[in-house]
């Protein structure tokens, strides 16, 4: 399958850009000229045009059918058997529940995504191929920056298609993969294979880590905190007189960019700079363990749900409270939810587990006569306001946690030094009061290392992914193995061409 993108105008898809962006200049743009024709000419003739473009590409992917919604809370959680779904599924994902990829609504969301991918890149190569020619117009770093982040981002979205929509690495490496896209053009973008894909995927990830080697967070002087907490030796993150360098980790920043690369050299099954990427992560020391007193804290304004100081990169989704509230996690059996017996299984909670923060603080048991289950309330928010103080932090949806670096970490060191592996995990298990993990082989580690990521990740999107890299079964609701299969790994391409961009 080929894609077209003859019919993209020249003219930036203001709309996503523009509009979307994070600063007030965004208004005066739009005064002086109207959205629709405002050409990347003009965009991309000062810095803050730049740096209006890349907000532009974050905010098109916190949207309902990116990471705002679909790819972290919806359909690969599904497809991981992380919700239980009644007859009376107020979301209609029952039947991607059960794999049935020729069901309307599944196409429908499956589509969306790859579209949303592809314009969230479209976007990317736009920056990409006018930032070398005004490399004049930038001050301090901010060229290094918007580059990097953009190169990085290009790559974090192709490996996500590449995830959904092509045979894993370890299944058939010269398969076919999808279209890696890098030039803003009307020519037909062919598919590349799988191992191709991947290559590119860490090219793009390498050069944005080499631009990005004088990022702020990097800095001695860069303490990361919640943001509510206004002492400098709590938290530096908002610091910055200029708003673009402030909360890098809502960014994909340095270590971000080391994390993704940790993530795509696993998927390569490349160990050795997996655990180089991982472990750079962990050893700079940038992000601390939560504080068991916030993660249990009773005071909602002072409660951390989604261990904010452990994210390495996040999405700031504020547009997505509403739909957190009233549409995925509503409360009751009619979205997703679990049955207690389902999160009691997940959880462990007849051994190791029933002392596990994760599971007394991310659900809440809703009782009755006839029925017993659990809302999960990881995304709550005590009031209606998007800002910190709702909860300790702002509303997140997790990308690349310190856990996933200590998970690599492990699974790449049990060949050579099974006890530091176990010591990598346990670490995780300390910080979510939950007893050491002791095994005797590398297949009982690894069956409890997939355990252990299904716990962290839930309503994250990313446990789907690793069952697919290791060609690994699903595990039901209940325990019951669902096994591996490229029918179920390996999403259909949409059936007609896409426009790149297209929304």
């Amino acid at each position: 399958m080929e894609l077209n993108n003859k019919n993209m105008n020249i003219k930036l898809l203001i709309g996503v850009l523009l509009i979307a962006g994070l600063f007030s200049s965004c208004k005066k743009w739009l005064e002086v000229q109207p959205e629709s024709e405002i050409s990347a000419t003009v965009l991309f003739s000062t810095e803050s045009g730049f740096m209006e473009g890349i907000n532009g590409v974050y905010k098109r992917c916190t949207e309902a059918d990116l990471y705002g919604g679909e790819l972290t809370f919806g359909t690969p959680e599904v497809l991981a058997q992380n919700y239980s779904l009644s007859q009376h599924d107020g979301l209609d994902y029952r039947q991607t529940g059960l794999f049935n990829y020729k069901h309307s609504k599944f196409i429908e969301r499956k589509d969306k995504i790859w579209t949303g991918l592809y314009s969230g890149i479209v976007n990317c190569n736009l920056i990409l191929t006018n930032i070398d020619e005004h490399k004049n117009v930038f001050t301090g770093v901010n060229y290094e920056l918007i580059k990097g982040e953009a190169l990085a981002m290009r790559a974090y979205l192709h490996f996500d298609a590449l995830r959904l929509f092509a045979q894993s690495y370890v299944r058939n490496a010269s398969g076919k993969g999808i279209p890696y896209v890098t030039t803003y053009s009307k020519d037909v973008t062919p598919l590349s294979t799988v191992s191709e894909t991947i290559d590119k995927v860490i090219k793009d990830l390498e050069d944005a880590k080499v631009l990005l080697a004088q990022d702020p967070i990097r800095s001695a002087g860069y303490i990361v905190g919640y943001p509510v907490q206004k002492d400098s030796t709590l938290n530096t993150e908002e610091k910055s007189n200029i708003l673009f360098l402030q909360n890098r980790r809502h960014r994909l920043n340095y270590f971000a960019v080391c994390g993704t690369l940790a993530r795509v050299y696993l998927y390569k099954n490349d160990k050795v700079k997996a655990l180089s990427n991982a472990l750079e992560v962990i050893r700079s020391n940038k992000f601390p363990w939560t504080n068991k007193s916030d993660f249990i804290a009773f005071d909602e304004a002072k409660k951390d749900r989604i261990l904010y100081k452990e994210l390495v990169f996040g999405w700031y989704i504020p547009e997505s409270l509403k739909d957190l509230r009233d549409k995925w996690f509503v409360g009751g059996t009619n979205n997703f939810f679990l049955q207690e017996d389902a999160a009691k299984s997940i959880y462990e909670t007849a051994g190791a587990g029933s002392n596990d923060l994760r599971y007394k603080q991310w659900l809440s048991l809703t009782a009755s006569e006839s029925d017993r289950s659990f809302d999960i309330v990881k995304y709550r928010r005590n009031t209606l306001s998007t800002d910190a103080s709702a909860n300790l932090h702002y509303l997140m949806a997790p990308a690349i946690r310190l856990s996933e670096m200590y998970y690599i970490a492990a699974e790449c060191s049990y060949a050579t030094n099974p006890g530091l592996a176990l010591d990598y995990v346990n670490a995780v298990r300390a910080a979510r009061d939950v007893d050491n993990l002791t095994v005797s082989s590398e297949d009982a580690f690894m069956t409890e290392l997939v355990k252990e990521a299904r716990k962290e990740w839930l309503t994250e999107g990313q446990i789907f992914y690793m069952y697919k890299r290791l060609n690994r079964a699903i595990v039901g609701q209940t325990g019951t193995l669902i096994p591996a299969s490229d029918n179920i790994f390996v999403l259909p391409l949409p059936e007609d061409e896409l426009v790149y961009g297209g929304r």
